[in-house]
């Protein structure tokens, strides 16, 4: 309480005179509906008492989440972990999740869930993603360019467009609708897992083919052909290997003459040159 007298004149001894009382400011609590959610917090020190609320203050600060395995079918209230960096909530029953708040984040697992859409656009420190075996029909990666590893692997993914994240090594795409794949503009990429998808095209001429340690392709029935940077090399280097993982139909070459549209970087139709060494004289 501020006692307030107005010291001009004789303002005091007429009546300017009053008090002031400040409050404290009100204590914020975050909802937590899911009782799941709330007893892992209660059971890492966060929270001290299950009543679907937890302190702010005791979460805004909290930078690693690991709450995998408990059955929790909603998370809502992460939004307030706006410090959060390291999120794994896999293997529980989750059908949405909003991750707008999390701007921090750099890994997230949220595999072995049923989760059918995923908004990561605002998650632009993202470097690590496991969203594996959910029901995602489609997956927009485009706003994370520091990503270096995804998995997507076990959705119902019929197209992937990875050409902004320049940065990435490893993708697992397996077992998704996928018809095409193109990571030509990943040149960091060395490690790709495909199988078990509709691919009619992959394109793998990404100037990097040297450095890969594993590559699935099998289980594409109408795939035949893969671009790759050196046809010679990859045969050489990729056939009878035990880390490379390719079909006896499939086959590589520096020009398959997929059609337009069958990835994002064929720009007309091609003519197939079957000699390396006119192809290099070409390029």
């Amino acid at each position: 309480t501020y006692n307030y007298d107005c010291s001009v004149g004789q303002h005091a001894a007429n009546g300017m005179v009053g008090s002031v009382i400040v409050n404290p400011a009100p204590v914020a609590y975050t909802n937590i509906p899911d009782e799941n959610f709330e007893q892992a917090l209660i059971d890492e020190g966060i929270d001290d008492v299950l009543d679907g609320q937890v302190l702010t203050s005791s979460i805004s600060t909290v930078e690693r989440l690991e709450i995998s395995e408990l059955e929790i079918a909603d998370l809502t209230g992460i939004e307030d972990f706006t410090s959060l960096i390291y999120l794994e909530c896999g293997d529980n029953s989750l059908t949405s999740i909003d991750l707008s708040q999390n701007t921090a984040l750099d890994t997230l697992a949220l595999y072995y869930n049923e989760i059918a859409s995923l908004d990561l656009s605002n998650n632009v420190q993202l470097k690590a993603l496991s969203c594996s075996d959910n029901q995602l029909i489609s997956l927009d990666l485009s706003n994370n360019t520091l990503l270096g590893y995804v998995d997507c692997s076990g959705n119902q993914l019929s197209s992937l467009d990875l050409s902004s994240n320049t940065q990435l090594m490893y993708v697992e795409a397996y077992e998704n609708q996928l018809t095409s794949m193109d990571v030509s503009q990943n040149s960091n990429l060395i490690y790709a897992d495909f199988e078990l998808n509709q691919l009619s095209c992959l394109n793998l001429k990404n100037g990097n083919n040297t450095n890969f340690i594993e590559l699935w392709t099998q289980f594409n029935p109408n795939l035949t052909c893969i671009e790759v940077d050196d046809s010679v090399y990859s045969n050489t280097n990729w056939i009878d290997n035990d880390d490379f993982y390719i079909d006896d139909d499939q086959y590589f070459s520096t020009n398959c003459n997929y059609p337009d549209g069958c990835s994002s970087t064929a720009t007309g139709p091609k003519t197939y040159v079957p000699d390396d060494n006119f192809e290099a004289f070409l390029e």
